[in-house]
């Protein structure tokens, strides 16, 4: 209760400004931010939950459905890249969002169908005994069956299995040696299993329709000097972490407190209310996000069809592909691979034969920048995985009935910090700039790596105030995020910014291109980085909570270092790499 009412005062606080400035903005700009804000809202209700469902609904181990995780939100940042030019030459950014909000509500609903969950067994000595689970998350409790005795919690011993409690005359021993048992996973539902891949499949193409459309038709809204464009772009940011905030508080709780389907099924409501209120509010859009060609778009293309429908069709054959690849997260590697082979060759070959050596050089910090953002977004996104992860079992999450925190609630913590922060940078460089002293974009980068590095180290040392039940206090988990916080509000605005002012006009759309491929390897690795915290489960309860929070600590210390040093590195070639801006140079 006292989160949700600190929820309120947050929302209370910081929206009502935002309120009061949309009305100087033009109308179409309030139907975007709302657009944007469910969708966000669908998006990580859905991911705050995600990483529990595969491990305890469909019992699979911590690595295969980090690896799956890792492939579904890889594909989420690399399909805007298609959706981008589908609309730019065919469909228009218009109809582009309205298309994948379609494809987003089909595809959170689907995921709203639980199905039987799996179940999971222990062979021993020729006889099964089953594993029963009750509750979600942190809430779950783990026993094994044990014919004619009971249901007996499980935990680890000199490398075997210890059955806890267990009376002398159980057809089981107390204690079963390694290598004389097998656990394994039966009934998993192959029905509901590819309802949910169909399901992760209709999002991401949703996604890549919807996901650089509307933030294109943003900018549609306003002229090229016109001074409101970049604090309504602003407006349009705060929009969506307002609903990644609430995405976190409300689709966790209900996941925990009410069932899988009821998490899942209220991000599907978010979005469907997005998608109505886009379709409501197209007039205030004042003809912007059209198609650039509406009469060749109608035109009958194959027999009735039009390229319209031709592309819809396509759309939604196009998760047929995608189911394939949510799968297998090796795949999705190769694919990253062979894009980024093709985009850096012509980037290359571009900066080599079509520019100047001003031109080089800028061209070339964007590229450096790129490279940075990568290892950011690795070491941050680490928070829908391991980080989520750690919060269910190795700390103290507060369960006392009115002051209550989830795991997925925690996740709130970082829009949260945006929502109040967020106005604060922006001064902070406004006031800097003034004074001829605002950081280049290399330092600033610099500094970001440096904090996300910190929030890690943060953890680390939280660790040293674990209790007898390996569990951090919220605290440290709390400061973590909020290094993790500061560190974004260094780097992602200023990368977006620096990206269109260091690209030669001919290459601007790649360079953006290459700006989110770059996220969509940060997500493939993050789910590399996060298979090395993974830990032994039993019907997806750990263990071993002791040896769990040893094995985050250290990856956790590893990464820690591993972005402290790009960030050293960084800040080191700040004041050659300033040099490669040309500010003041045509």
């Amino acid at each position: 209760m006292i989160v949700i009412v600190a929820g309120v005062i947050i929302t209370l606080l910081t929206c009502i400004p935002v309120l009061l400035q949309l009305r100087t903005h033009p109308r179409g700009l309030f139907v975007l931010f709302f657009a944007e804000m469910w969708e966000r809202f669908s998006y990580y209700g859905m991911r705050g939950i995600l990483i529990f469902y595969l491990t305890q609904h469909f019992l699979y181990d911590d690595a295969s459905a980090q690896g799956q995780y890792g492939a579904y939100t890889s594909l989420v940042y690399l399909l805007p890249l298609i959706g981008g030019f589908v609309a730019d030459r065919w469909l228009g950014t218009r109809k582009a969002i309205a298309f994948g909000a379609v494809l987003l509500v089909a595809g959170h609903m689907a995921m709203g169908i639980e199905g039987r969950p799996a179940e999971q067994n222990l062979t021993y000595g020729g006889a099964k005994y089953t594993f029963v689970a009750e509750g979600r998350m942190e809430a779950r409790k783990v026993c094994l069956t044990v014919p004619g005795s009971g249901c007996y919690a499980v935990g680890p011993k000199d490398g075997g299995l210890e059955i806890k409690g267990l009376p002398a005359n159980a057809v089981l021993p107390p204690v079963l040696a390694k290598g004389s048992y097998e656990i394994g996973v039966e009934k998993r539902d192959p029905i509901t299993s590819n309802i949910l891949y169909l399901a992760l499949s209709l999002i991401i193409m949703g996604v890549g329709f919807l996901k650089a459309n509307i933030s294109s038709i943003v900018g549609q809204l306003y002229g090229q000097d016109d001074p409101r464009r970049d604090p309504g772009f602003t407006l349009y940011y705060f929009g969506i972490n307002l609903g990644a905030f609430w995405a976190s508080m409300l689709c966790g709780y209900l996941g925990l407190k009410v069932g899988w389907w009821a998490g899942f099924g209220l991000a599907g409501i978010g979005m469907a209310a997005g998608f109505i209120g886009f379709v409501l509010g197209k007039p205030l859009l004042e003809g912007h996000g059209e198609p650039p060609d509406p009469v060749a778009l109608k035109k009958p293309v194959l027999g009735p069809l039009n390229a319209e429908w031709i592309i819809y069709a396509c759309g939604v054959a196009g998760t047929a592909v995608v189911w394939m690849l949510v799968q297998h997260n090796q795949a999705v590697g190769l694919l990253l691979g062979a894009g980024s082979v093709v985009v850096l060759s012509y980037l290359g070959w571009f900066m080599l034969t079509k520019c100047d050596g001003k031109e080089r050089e800028r061209l070339g910090l964007a590229l450096v920048l790129i490279a940075a953002s990568v290892v950011f977004w690795t070491l941050f996104e680490q928070a829908g995985s391991s980080m989520n992860q750690f919060a269910e079992r190795n700390t103290a999450l507060p369960q006392n009935g009115i002051y209550t925190i989830t795991a997925p609630q925690v996740q709130s913590f970082n829009s949260a910090y945006i929502l109040i922060f967020a106005p604060v940078f922006a001064w902070v460089w406004a006031w800097l700039g003034k004074r001829d002293r605002d950081p280049n974009p290399a330092f600033k980068f610099g500094i970001a790596l440096l904090q996300v590095g910190a929030g890690f180290g943060v953890l680390v040392w939280g660790a040293s105030f674990a209790g007898p039940n390996f569990r951090v206090p919220l605290f440290f988990l709390a400061l973590a995020y909020l290094f993790h916080t500061t560190g974004e509000l260094c780097l992602s605005p200023v990368g977006l910014s620096q990206m269109t002012k260091l690209s030669p006009a001919a290459v601007i759309s790649t360079v953006m291109a290459t700006w989110f491929l770059s996220s969509s390897w940060a997500q493939w690795i993050g789910a590399i980085v996060a298979q090395m915290t993974a830990a032994e489960t039993v019907a997806g309860q750990v263990l071993d909570p002791g040896k769990a929070l040893a094995t985050y600590t250290h990856v956790f210390g590893l990464i820690g270092l591993w972005g402290a040093g790009a960030g050293v590195v960084m800040l080191a070639l700040s004041p050659w790499l300033k040099k490669w801006m040309h500010p003041h140079e045509g």
